[in-house]
């Protein structure tokens, strides 16, 4: 659509970088926010969404070289290249991440993990529209009115009506931010309102993947990230109907040291 969006002399801004870009600052901006709100620490968000930016992009690049390994074995530079990513892989890796930081500066990461993913939502719902300007994460061909249609694009099939999964995306990761805002506003014991994230996303990811037409690996008839929205769904619907979660209590005590 339009992968890049102006020179700045030498410089060129890509539409994709941008919103990254935009979502990384939209997510901070409203943590701190949410912090605040809480009675969190807000001085410590830039830190945390710096470390898990990091990490979340390893873990994105990592999980999307594991399930296309056969292709990146004759094509190792393009390991390199600035597309390509799994966001499973991106959150497994910034949940551990800051797990480990919360830990190691005595915060209750349950509590920090409710404030963040609302941010997280909005950041996913910006860099989608990143995707749809850049032409990635496109959907299969459909006769539908409400199609999409690139021309110049260096990864969807151009002139060639495809699904808007990428605007689908970005307006169901939008709304899903809405909806844990509103849940937040009533009184849940810490880690519910992330979990509520965790389900409404592997839900919607599940759904949205029936209709991407890009290499992003497979098992079997299922793609990489449905087979792991089926087996996250379950295990965070269980713990969300719980009182209490695993390791609340010793969150809660290393907060309080």
């Amino acid at each position: 659509m339009y992968p890049e969006l102006f020179h700045l002399g030498p410089l060129t801004i890509y539409s994709y970088g941008l919103m990254i870009c935009l979502g990384f600052l939209a997510a901070v901006a409203l943590s701190e926010f949410r912090a605040r709100k809480l009675g969190l620490d807000a001085e410590r968000i830039v830190t945390l969404a710096m470390l898990v930016l990091t990490s979340g992009f390893l873990g994105a690049k990592i999980l999307y070289v594991v399930v296309n390994l056969q292709y990146f074995m004759h094509r190792p530079l393009e390991i390199f290249s600035g597309s390509g990513f799994v966001v499973y892989g991106g959150i497994i890796a910034a949940f551990l991440a800051a797990i480990l930081y919360c830990a190691k500066q005595k915060l209750d990461f349950y509590r920090y993990f409710d404030m963040a993913v609302p941010g997280i939502a909005v950041a996913q719902g910006i860099g989608r529209i990143g995707c749809f300007l850049a032409g990635c994460c496109f959907g299969v061909p459909t006769s539908s009115p409400w199609g999409i249609v690139f021309h110049h694009s260096l990864h969807a099939p151009n002139d060639i009506a495809l699904v808007p999964t990428q605007l689908l995306s970005s307006a169901g990761n939008l709304a899903i931010a809405a909806l844990l805002i509103l849940y937040a506003r009533q009184k849940h014991n810490p880690g519910k309102v992330g979990l509520l994230y965790l389900v409404l996303y592997s839900v919607g990811r599940f759904a949205i993947e029936f209709y991407r037409a890009d290499l992003r690996g497979a098992i079997g008839p299922l793609s990489t990230s449905q087979l792991i929205s089926l087996i996250l769904l379950p295990i965070c619907l269980v713990l969300w109907q719980r009182k209490q979660l695993p390791f609340s209590s010793f969150f809660a005590e290393i907060n309080a040291e």
